[in-house]
């Protein structure tokens, strides 16, 4: 049995990392009534999502039914799985089911047709706790995120990992060296299943192993990056430099992007000066490797920016928090707003029942200069969330009040649906067609009978006249009528 299954957390409290999204699903759980919004767990892959989830379950002696990506996820599949199960109790004596939606964001291709929809429709009826999990929160539908409570999953510092693995090697009997629980650690990349995955992998048909003995499914960019970052602001040597060179998978392209926002820290003008020209001499041999498609200049590009920008910092060292270039900050904000404008205006043009193209063009505007004069009903009607309400607002503070006012009243007219059964009609004007209601309750007294009425009341009662029939109900081609 591999050890990332034999050593799953069973309880909420050996849940490695992630302290803050631990306590909210605790405190979820402890609190939820039918009224509660479904949890949407999100994060990279292998940090403890799912782990958490079935923790959480038997903590609280819930069942489980999960549907995940491997299943077909059709509306009539989840209906007859997870909104089945999140609407009957248990027959197995446990207090409550917990429905779990495993890669939520994946709802995607004809295999899953109509599964976001029917997902929504199970969070409206649930009378069970439901779960969701996703990799990329803005992965799902605008009316799928603003109806769940986000509880976002980090990457798990080396640090937190190692104390995990000397467990494992204690139980299994197996002496693992310090310097091989940090090489494993600090590959995994914040990854727990990858970390025990690799100690697994290291420590097959062993009793000991070190450092030299590991196998690492894969090479740590960013650990590697850094060292080379420091070695280069550090006092090694020009060999030993170039060596740690070789040794990163980062193209020369990215490694003076690293390099440069880095050179701020030299406090002498005169050593700025002369590590921008390093810098922008390898920029040279860059470009020319490709116009020229010639990837030999690529050693020149590294060898002229690493030991130039070294002889200009002295070997003083770096001594500030090493981060990413400024540039790769920038893109990947504007990436996460382009993810936030498609997610809306997609969700738009099919409200609108019109091509994006033309949303954008023609009425986006518009559209916008009606959210900033009455952003309640936009917000309740267009089912927006915090980000696609800022997205037009473009004030987040406003943006999450007004969702936030919008949610609470949502909520207020839950009990009211329940108790009806059905949803509350909104205030009309009466019809000129409707029956005027009576003005006298009492019942009118009876009149003597006459030769006149006695015959009116023989004869047959006429057919109704067009005009005098009953008003059928309001459907599309009725609804304007009178205009």
């Amino acid at each position: 049995m591999e050890w990332a299954e034999k050593y799953r957390p069973e309880h909420l409290a050996d849940i490695v990392g992630n302290t803050s999204a631990i306590r909210q699903m605790a405190d979820w759980a402890r609190t939820w009534t039918s009224r509660s919004k479904p949890l949407l767990l999100y994060g990279k892959p292998g940090i403890g999502k799912t782990s958490s989830v079935y923790a959480l379950a038997r903590d609280m002696n819930w069942d489980v039914i999960e549907l995940n990506a491997s299943d077909q996820r059709t509306a009539a599949v989840i209906e007859r799985i997870a909104g089945a199960g999140s609407t009957t109790a248990s027959l197995t004596g446990s207090l409550r089911k917990l429905i779990v939606m495993d890669e939520a964001d994946n709802l995607q291709g004809n295999a899953d047709r109509g599964g976001a929809k029917a997902i929504i429709e199970c969070i409206k009826n649930a009378r069970q706790p439901m779960i969701l999990i996703a990799n990329d929160l803005y992965g799902l539908a605008p009316e799928l995120r603003i109806r769940c409570e986000p509880v976002q999953f980090r990457a798990i510092p080396a640090r937190s990992i190692a104390p995990r693995l000397r467990f494992i090697c204690a139980a299994e009997k197996v002496a693992c060296s310090e310097a091989a629980v940090h090489e494993i650690a600090e590959s995994a990349e914040g990854d727990v299943r990858s970390a025990v995955n690799m100690l697994y992998a290291s420590a097959i048909g062993r009793t000991s192993f070190a450092g030299e003995q590991v196998h690492t499914s894969q090479k740590d960019e960013r650990v590697s990056i850094f060292s080379l970052v420091t070695t280069v602001f550090g006092k090694a040597t020009d060999e030993e430099l170039m060596k740690t060179a070789r040794d990163v998978d980062d193209t020369p392209e990215d490694i003076v992007q690293w390099v440069e926002g880095s050179v701020h820290t030299l406090t002498d003008p005169d050593a700025v000066r002369r590590a921008y020209r390093s810098l922008a001499r390898a920029d040279e041999y860059i470009g020319y490797t490709y116009r020229r498609q010639y990837y030999t200049l690529w050693r020149y590009a590294t060898a002229v920016m690493l030991l130039g920008v070294a002889e200009a910092s002295g070997g003083k060292g770096i001594h500030t928090r090493i981060l990413p270039p400024e540039r790769w900050q920038k893109m990947s904000t504007a990436k996460k707003q382009k993810a936030i404008r498609a997610s809306v205006l997609s969700h738009l043009a099919a409200t609108m029942q019109l091509p994006q193209a033309t949303l954008r063009e023609k009425y986006l505007d518009i559209i916008t200069l009606l959210v900033e004069l009455d952003p309640e009903t936009f917000t309740r009607e267009l089912m927006l969330d915090t980000e696609g309400l800022n997205f037009f607002l473009n004030d987040r503070a406003r943006a999450q009040e007004i969702v936030k006012s919008v949610v609470k009243a949502e909520r207020g007219k839950e009990p009211e649906q329940k108790k009806t059964g059905r949803k509350p009609k909104p205030d009309a004007a009466p019809r000129d067609t409707d029956p005027a209601p009576p003005t006298d309750t009492k019942p009118p007294e009876k009149q003597p009978d006459t030769p006149a009425t006695a015959e009116r009341a023989a004869d047959p009662p006429p057919a109704p006249d067009a005009s005098d029939r009953k008003p059928v109900a309001n459907n599309q081609s009725t609804l304007f009528d009178g205009f």
